[in-house]
Parts: C-alpha cells; structure tokens; sequence
C-alpha cells in the first residue's frame, strides 16, 4: 500500500500523514507543486521525528507519477459521490490517493483513478449555505481513517 497526497498546501497536515505512514510502514508520495517546502518548520514537527521511518517520494505532476504507477490500483477520495469506504475492499498494491486541502481532487484526476471512495460522514453538510454539518473531514483525519481500514482489511484477508 502507498499514500499519496496531490499538491497538499498546508505542512502539519502532510506532516501528521508522514507519521501515520511511518506507523503503518507505507509510503508517501507527493506530487507538486506543494503548498510548503519540505524543510518547513510545521511540516518536520508535525511528524517529529519519525521522518526517518517514511520513505518520500516526489513528483513533478501528476502525469509523471500516473506513469510510474501504471501497474497498481489509484483509489481516490473524495466527499463526492464514491463507494462508501465500507463497502470497498482494499488490495495489498493499493494507492490511496488524496487531493488538496481547498480544492480536493480535480476531476481529471478522479477520471484517471481506478476508483472513488467516500467516508461516510453523518454530519455532512446538505446545502450551500446550510451551516448546520461539516463540509468535509480533515485532510490528515481522513487519510488515517483510510489507512486504517485498508490496513485492517488487507491483514484479515491475510490472516492476520
């Protein structure tokens, strides 16, 4: 399994991911451009020191990273519209692949991807200016809600 996070503009979010792939022992991969450099001061303190435990890669774009990924399955998140996280069944090669904090994930991007996944949030916000539910997850909280399931799901299929 891989991570990866498409052009991540704010560093203690890509930090706090760094951390859980360093738990989880998978790769992060970053494709730019960042928000960030990644001597940034909130970035390295955010992950602590665990950056020695995370292997990073970079990318110049995303059609530079979709060639060296042709072989494994790119499974996107997004609030909109996906395959429920639940109902979706994880594979070990899986890349799970996270857009930019303001703008999430451009469509050209979800039309390459093998898949959509949604988390279900029960206080999802319904309408524009409907201030009553939450627009969206965290962009750390997410991906570690994700890595924890795909995490959980590959090792019961291989009875662990």
């Amino acid at each position: 399994m891989e991570v990866t996070l498409f052009e991540p503009r704010i560093p203690q979010n890509t930090g706090n991911i760094a951390r859980s792939c360093a738990a989880f022992n998978i790769p992060l991969n970053l494709i730019e451009p960042l928000g960030f450099k990644l001597e940034d001061k909130y970035l390295k303190r955010a992950g602590l020191d665990y950056w020695p435990l995370v292997t990073v890669n970079k990318y110049g774009n995303f059609d530079k990273y979709l060639d060296s990924k042709s072989t494994k399955r790119i499974i996107s998140f997004s609030k909109k519209n996906g395959i429920y996280l639940k109902d979706f069944k994880f594979e070990e090669d899986d890349i799970l692949l996270f857009g930019r904090e303001d703008s999430g994930l451009p469509d050209y991007v979800i039309n390459k991807s093998d898949f959509l996944i949604s988390i279900f949030m029960p206080n999802l916000q319904t309408g524009k200016n409907d201030q009553k539910g939450v627009r969206s997850l965290n962009l750390s909280v997410a991906c570690g809600i994700a890595i924890y399931e795909a995490h959980k799901q590959i090792n019961s299929q291989n009875g662990n």
